[in-house]
């Protein structure tokens, strides 16, 4: 598999002193729109991720940056603002949803990526306060469960990482024993691979095969009902029912990278070809096997088209689909480096 290396030129246009810029005009940032932390914490995992990155001049100020946006996002009691305004100013309240999760799952990758830095200190206490929190959503847990997987692979014995993990695997709950849906929720909704990846992250830590089995159960059945065609078709925006058929549009560039996660973490577990398959199926989403028969990511300006839609894509490359296709691409290649 061929891929093109990442490019973090557009990121790093998104970026300033103070964050990433969430929205863009094409290839412009719009400044007016200002940054936010869920995205902030997924650039965060994005450039923590691997060695050779976390080697690579080009983004160790990027890390610094996101690693400092995160810190200053946190309250007293573990929950995060998002919405930070081009003059510093926070737009929201604290609370324990999505922005949580993913700043726990942006923390928790730092950690495992760079225990001797000397911001580790602070991150794993902002870690740790912030795995005091639970959330009323199952995506968010699911989220900062991922960041506890990250923790426990560098201190296993850390009780909050093992109490949050735990947590949210009792909230995700079983396969259901419907053949035709075994998904835990009534609809498909965003993002939706994360959910079998930490039943089988948690399963792999914690030595459970029943966790491990129900994760590759719901994986599977997930990448079967987004393939279409011998190419990826996922869930749109809106979500998707038991009766909804494919293909459907607006489609979103972190659908497939959550799939990508989810299968990078089934083949380092298994070594089954038909998670390294699913990977692959991914990334060439992003380059122009999907519905639309053409590519999202742009190598030249190093972003990513912010979605599929029924007669063509969406222009504009945003900080999110940009990181979807990145994250998306290390995962590529990473495989590829695997399977060598």
């Amino acid at each position: 598999m061929m891929l093109p290396r990442p490019s973090f030129s557009h990121l790093k246009r998104l970026t300033d002193d103070k964050g990433l810029f969430e929205h863009a005009n094409g290839t412009i940032p719009r400044y007016s729109h200002g940054y936010c932390v869920d995205d902030v914490a997924r650039a965060l995992v994005v450039v923590s991720r691997n060695p050779v990155l976390r080697e690579d001049p080009e983004t160790q100020g990027l890390r610094d940056t996101y690693l400092a946006f995160v810190l200053a996002a946190q309250d007293s009691e573990g929950r995060f603002h998002n919405r930070l305004s081009l003059d510093g100013i926070w737009q929201d309240q604290p609370s324990s949803e999505d922005c949580w999760g993913r700043a726990l799952w942006g923390l928790g990758t730092y950690i495992s990526s760079h225990m001797e830095a000397q911001s580790n200190d602070a991150a794993q206490k902002a870690f740790t306060l912030g795995s005091n929190q639970r959330s009323r959503w199952l995506h968010s847990m699911a989220f900062a469960a991922l960041g506890a997987i990250e923790v426990l692979q560098v201190a296993p014995d850390h009780a909050n990482a093992q109490s949050l993990l735990r947590d949210t695997v009792v909230r995700i709950g079983r396969p259901r024993s419907s053949k035709s849906w075994p998904w835990p929720e009534d609809r498909l909704e965003y993002a939706n691979a994360v959910l079998p990846e930490v039943l089988l992250a948690a399963g792999t830590i914690l030595q459970n095969s029943s966790l491990q089995q129900d994760g590759l159960h719901l994986l599977g059945w997930l990448l079967d009902l987004e393939t279409y065609g011998g190419h990826l078709s996922v869930t749109p925006v809106g979500g998707r029912g038991q009766t909804d058929v494919s293909p459907a549009f607006d489609q979103q560039p972190i659908e497939v990278a959550a799939l990508a996660d989810a299968c990078a973490t089934a083949y380092k577990v298994t070594g089954d070809k038909r998670w390294a398959s699913g990977l692959e199926l991914a990334v060439q989403w992003f380059l122009g096997g999907n519905d639309g028969n053409i590519p999202l990511y742009d190598p030249v300006s190093g972003g990513c088209c912010d979605g599929l839609e029924p007669f063509g894509r969406n222009e504009n490359q945003g900080a999110e689909s940009t990181l979807a296709a990145l994250s998306t691409l290390q995962q590529g290649i990473l495989l590829t480096e695997r399977v060598q």
